[in-house]
């Protein structure tokens, strides 16, 4: 079972999940990076470039969902260095600090208000949030090119590509194509024919579609439209 909502924090999400079987269905790449708690346990996911597959651990799941490009500044970690993996926080903090943490999630009334209450107060007391990532999510957002994008923003393709690394966990061209997964699936989950949906989404057709979303996910588009996140 899995829920979400919008959080207090701008541009992120506060989930929940708690799985119905051995094999859950697989995290998409999305962009985002996340702070999660699983029984008093918390990890950051880093960014996915594949699908994730969930093992179904047992017990209860809950997470903050960072806007794509937000999280490294808040918890103190370049996204490449956690990219494709999940990772227990005591390995990326201090073990003071993860336990105070721990210890504040603990006290909220449930561990998801717990995380975002630690995250908005990670927001209030960390490094100003990074504007250039913000504006290459809506560049690229936008179906601009990645040379578009660095013409636009004024920098050159290798200040780009590093500024990606960090903040996103890899490259421009990865993130266009994890955005335009990510705006066909919503285009499609709302209805919109797939090959409506290749259109829009800026594909070159529907074949193309098919085979990004392969590549990305593992699975094909209309299997991967009969599940859930």
């Amino acid at each position: 079972m899995y829920a979400e909502r919008p959080s207090r924090l701008a541009g992120a999400v506060v989930w929940t999940a708690a799985p119905a079987g051995p094999r859950a269905w697989p995290v998409l790449p999305d962009g985002c990076m996340d702070l999660l708690w699983h029984e008093g346990r918390l990890l950051v996911a880093g960014p996915d470039t594949r699908a994730h597959a969930v093992d179904g651990a047992p017990g209860r799941w809950a997470g903050v969902r960072f806007f794509p490009g937000t999280a490294p500044a808040l918890l103190g970690v370049p996204a490449h260095e956690v990219r494709d993996r999940r990772v227990d926080l005591a390995d990326l903090w201090p073990a003071h600090r993860v336990r105070s943490l721990t210890a504040r999630v603990a006290a909220a009334p449930g561990p998801a208000r717990g995380l975002e209450e630690a995250a908005l107060a990670l927001a209030a007391d960390g490094d100003p949030a990074d504007h250039l990532a913000g504006r290459i999510v809506a560049a690229l957002q936008a179906g601009r090119s990645v040379a578009a994008t660095a013409d636009g923003l004024g920098v050159g393709a290798r200040r780009l590509h590093r500024r990606s690394l960090a903040a996103f966990g890899y490259g421009p061209k990865t993130l266009a194509r994890v955005l335009r997964l990510q705006r066909a699936l919503a285009l499609a989950r709302g209805g919109t024919p797939l090959a409506e949906t290749a259109a829009l989404a800026g594909f070159a057709d529907q074949a193309h579609l098919t085979r990004d979303v392969r590549r990305l996910t593992g699975m094909a588009p209309r299997a991967l439209l009969g599940g859930g996140r």
